[in-house]
């Protein structure tokens, strides 16, 4: 018997501008869960793209069991038994958990007919078998972020994975969803599976891994039995520098309230409330944390403010100026910057160069431009500037934004927010897909932001970081601020309970005025 399940010796990969991984070597025992960290553009999920055949190598070879094997594509990767959990679920809400289950490879009965009572049987028995609590006839859209991820992790178990790669798997989850997950992924271990484990998330690593390897420039630079290391060394090892891990955050004196929310309330297109009576307000020096679930009311929240969605009733004030109903355009105009939600989306455009993208928001105003033209010069003595401050890779203006990693991306986003020093900044999941390195560089440019006396609206799936950064947090629950909270000595528990409807909406903390008013 082989002594590695897994063995991926000398993997090269390239792409344009970048070498992804150099002469890679990976291995993983049978029955371990196994970590991957490294900083963004390292080649972990280049790694965990060529093992689940969504990439070939350029060089190097791949064994499972001690036998070669080429993996072609995912198909032949089902056939090594590997599955993998991505980041971005891969279901169809509108229908259920058996029908998603089974996408693909559809039971038959009589030859023509799809047998979905076998399918919702052989789910209730894996499901059972892990104690994953899934009810196979749910519909997707109607389950909660947790219980989806466990549908994902159905899905790879009913096609035969005895090997599963997960992908940042507790992006998206609450403190309570993060735990039942980590039972799960023990439980897993327990029955034999062997699991590869990719997240930034340092804590998890030592949480819940057997082994960690570490990645840095496309090469592994360490590989660790997780209880003989530490956070600082790893973190360490991913950054090539030591990486402060804690967040030093000094008393702050508040000035003038910035923003202020009066009774705030607004609909979706099916013309539900997304937003009910919000009423919140943000002082300059201070850090409003919003805390929730992910889906309720924070990126509508971001809307309004932004001028991005209508409201219903209520208004909106910077300073003393009532800004209910401006255009986005003036909104910016009045420098209230936002770090966006989805970058994708919102936050550049991808066909664009970094330098292009730099100055985004800015490229009709003088010195970025002459007249109708751009100002090129100009926009390139930025992109030079800030592509050197925010350790921007590769650090090239004229690349195009799809080329760059996801955490190169958002950097190019944070940077051209926070040059303009904003008197407000939204900062919406500013850290999401960012490394260690990255995220610590980040962190600080918040609390600078603050000790400057900015004010400053922060929303985060990553409870850790609304508690490290926030002077108050605000519990947000279907729409509604169930409560705020000044954090000092704030509970996890107490805050996870809240998110997940545990309060009374509606009912607002009775220090709401002094606290943020």
């Amino acid at each position: 018997m082989a002594e590695y399940l897994i063995e991926m010796k000398d993997i090269s990969k390239s792409f344009p501008l970048v070498q992804a991984n150099d002469k890679v070597n990976f291995t993983v025992k049978k029955g371990e869960i196994h970590a991957l960290v490294g900083e963004n553009g390292a080649g972990k999920s280049t790694l965990m793209s060529i093992l689940y055949g969504l990439y070939q190598p350029d060089e190097g070879d791949i064994f499972i069991n001690g036998k070669k094997v080429i993996i072609s594509d995912p198909n032949k990767a089902i056939e090594n038994k590997i599955g993998m959990v991505h980041q971005h679920f891969m279901l169809v809400p509108p229908l259920t958990v058996v029908e998603n289950v089974i996408l693909g490879m559809e039971p038959r009965k009589n030859y023509f007919f799809v047998d979905l009572q076998k399918a919702a049987h052989d789910i209730k028995e894996l499901s059972e078998q892990y104690d994953f609590k899934i009810y196979p006839w749910s519909k997707i859209e109607d389950i909660s972020v947790g219980i989806q991820q466990r549908v994902e992790i159905i899905k790879v178990l009913y096609r035969g994975a005895e090997i599963l790669i997960l992908d940042e798997p507790t992006a998206v989850l609450t403190p309570q969803e993060v735990d039942e997950l980590f039972k799960i992924l023990k439980a897993l271990k327990k029955q034999g599976k062997t699991i590869i484990f990719i997240t930034h998330k340092l804590n998890e690593v030592m949480a819940v891994s057997d082994r960690v390897t570490i990645m840095r420039n496309g090469k592994v630079v360490g590989t660790k039995e997780t209880k003989q290391t530490s956070t600082s060394e790893i973190a360490t090892l991913m950054v090539g520098r030591e990486v402060l891990l804690t967040i030093d955050k000094t008393e702050q004196q508040t000035g003038k309230i910035v923003l202020r929310l009066e009774k705030v309330n607004s609909l979706n297109q099916q013309r539900y409330a997304v937003l009910k009576d919000v009423t919140l307000s943000i002082k300059e020096g201070q850090i409003l944390g919003i805390a929730g679930v992910e889906g309720n009311g924070q990126a509508e929240l971001v809307e309004v403010i932004n001028g991005l969605r209508p409201i219903t009733s209520g208004n909106i004030f910077l300073y003393e100026q009532d800004i209910t109903g401006f255009s986005p355009r003036k909104i910016r105009e009045l420098n209230i910057g936002h770090i966006p939600e989805d970058r994708r989306k919102r936050g550049y455009i991808a066909d664009y160069s970094v330098a292009e993208n730099l100055v985004l928001g800015s490229h009709y105003k003088p010195p970025f431009a002459k007249g109708l033209f751009i100002n090129f010069p100009e926009v390139n003595k930025l992109a030079d500037r800030l592509i050197n401050d925010y350790d921007i890779r590769p650090a090239s203006k004229d690349n195009l934004l799809k080329s760059l990693s996801g955490g190169n991306q958002q950097k190019v986003i944070v940077a051209r927010e926070l040059y303009k020093k904003p008197i407000l900044l939204i900062a919406s999941q500013p850290t999401r897909g960012l490394d260690v390195g990255s995220i610590e560089f980040v962190h600080k440019q918040l609390l600078l932001e603050r000790s400057l006396g900015k004010a400053i609206l922060l929303i985060s799936a990553e409870l850790d970081e609304i508690m490290s950064l926030s002077d108050v947090i605000a519990v947000i629950y279907e729409g509604e601020i169930v409560e705020i909270l000044e954090n000092k000595n704030i509970d996890r528990s107490r805050l996870g309970f809240l998110m997940t409807g545990g309060g009374s909406p509606g009912k607002y903390n009775t220090k709401q005025d002094t606290l943020v008013g």
